[in-house]
């Protein structure tokens, strides 16, 4: 006989219940402990990777600021002078350097072009007019000035504006030729070497050679010192003589050529070069507070002549200020500045679209189209392409405009703006006049890298003309001239182009 021991229906639900919370309180735990693993796993991998996260690069930029009515004149405060050049070749006065400013900032694009270059030779006589360069390039210089510092990008700009790869090679040979010929105190010629320096400078600069370049960097450097030394010691203003009246022309083109060295070599790629900044400061700041009360520049920067300037000076002052502007430092009364000379440009146009000189008809025997491109330009780099004033002068240049080496129609310096002007235009008057003028400059080179003498043995239609001559300055100026012409292709584009 067998005994069975049977359990009562509740004891059986007791049992049950206990073993289904038992199953869901284990799969509970097995959750929580998998969840605690990966929070574990997690924070170890993320100590071992914290030295390796990569550093934020930080630049700095100054938001825009409202013109300050200050009283006129500079600082008497001058800093000490930079050593002479032959020292600084030795020493190490460029360096790089990292901006100590927080947060990182984007790119900004300009919506306008760039900057270029009066009627005769500028100088007081009636006007003035490494193969790769720089591998990388910082975002703080605009946009449109990137575009000329890897010889690829160069290229894509030449062939895509009418230019050919013979310009580029002309303009290197002419680089080569111009670091041969300097003076050993950074200066070139002896005739006028405060404007000459600015010239050449520009002409590196265009072609993206900085103080760093590995070519041509003591040349830029020796030159930009040269003029640091020569604002330094006269209280920011920058020229050859300053007993004489037309020290102006110096002037102005020496502050461009300092302040585009100032965006490229400084902002661009972190070079320090001693007292830049307080050079272009000083005598940029001189050139907007000696503007004459009625709108231009004048000679011996008089503020109430009764002349009242000419174009030719304004051309240049209005350069010298765009490259001010692009430095992003800050000038008391720029924008005011800008405008009065651009009311007073405007004053000079007559109906046909040609530009006076100091009035509103026309210079001497000149036809008004040299005139014509200083103002045109002015316009185009402070405002646009399609304004009146502007427009204006290109259809009268594209009809009037004439250009051959080897006869009187070959002002030189005319065509430095009017290269400037017509791409920025763009259109069917730019293909006209690259065709005039690309050719010409090309056929004309030396095998040295210098230019040909112009003219052909006529005197040439230009008010002054030095650059016409065979001598040292001449030459210079001339090659200088020409190798801005050809850079051009890549320094600006046409109008439609969106500015980069």
């Amino acid at each position: 006989m067998s005994l069975h021991a049977q359990l009562s229906p509740e004891a059986q639900s007791r049992i049950a219940a206990q073993r289904r919370t038992s199953t869901l309180t284990s799969l509970v735990i097995a959750l929580l402990v998998m969840t605690l693993i990966g929070v574990v796993l997690m924070i170890i991998a993320l100590a071992s990777d914290v030295n390796n996260i990569p550093a934020i690069q930080y630049t700095s930029v100054e938001g825009p600021k409202d013109d300050k009515l200050e009283t006129k004149r500079t600082t008497d405060t001058i800093m000490r002078k930079p050593s002479p050049p032959s020292a600084m070749r030795t020493s190490a006065i460029v360096t790089k350097s990292s901006s100590p400013v927080s947060i990182p900032v984007p790119e900004i694009t300009p919506t306008e072009s760039d900057f270029g270059f009066g009627d005769g030779d500028g100088f007081g006589n009636g006007g003035f007019g490494d193969e790769g360069g720089q591998g990388s390039f910082q975002p703080n210089i605009p946009a449109i000035s990137r575009k000329r510092c890897t010889l690829a990008d160069r290229m894509d700009r030449l062939l895509s504006n009418g230019g050919n790869k013979e310009c580029e090679d002309s303009v290197v040979r002419a680089l080569r030729w111009l670091k041969e010929t300097q003076n050993k105190d950074g200066s070139w010629t002896n005739q006028k070497p405060v404007g000459m320096t600015g010239l050449a400078l520009l002409a590196f600069l265009g072609h993206c050679e900085t103080a760093g370049s590995e070519e041509f960097g003591e040349t830029v450097l020796a030159a930009t010192t040269y003029l640091i030394n020569r604002s330094m010691k006269n209280k920011g203003k920058i020229g050859s003589d300053l007993k004489d009246n037309h020290w102006c022309y110096e002037h102005a083109i020496a502050v461009y050529a300092l302040a585009e060295a100032y965006t490229l070599c400084v902002k661009g790629f972190d070079e320090n070069i001693v007292q830049l900044e307080e050079a272009v400061m000083a005598s940029g700041q001189f050139l907007i507070n000696s503007q004459h009360k009625g709108g231009g520049w004048d000679y011996a920067y008089s503020e109430d002549s009764s002349r009242g300037g000419d174009v030719s000076i304004v051309g240049w002052h209005l350069q010298a200020l765009k490259a001010c502007k692009y430095t992003g430092l800050d000038f008391a009364n720029i924008s005011r500045c800008y405008k009065k000379a651009l009311d007073y440009v405007e004053r000079m146009q007559m109906p046909s679209g040609a530009i006076g000189y100091a009035s509103p008809s026309l210079h001497g025997s000149q036809d008004g189209t040299t005139l014509a491109a200083v103002g045109a330009l002015c316009f185009q780099i402070w405002k646009s392409s399609s304004n009146r004033v502007a427009r204006k002068a290109v259809r009268f240049m594209d009809k009037e405009m004439k250009f051959d080496w080897n006869s009187a129609d070959s002002d030189l310096y005319g065509h430095y703006y009017a290269v400037q002007c017509m791409m920025n235009n763009g259109g069917a008057e730019w293909e006209r006049y690259n065709k005039l003028f690309r050719d010409q400059v090309l056929n004309n080179q030396d095998k040295n890298g210098s230019f040909k003498v112009i003219g052909g043995g006529a005197k040439i239609n230009a008010v002054g003309g030095t650059f016409a001559g065979d001598g040292g300055h001449g030459r210079h100026y001339r090659t200088c001239l020409a190798t801005l012409m050809l850079e051009t292709y890549y320094r600006f584009l046409p109008a439609g182009n969106g500015g980069n």
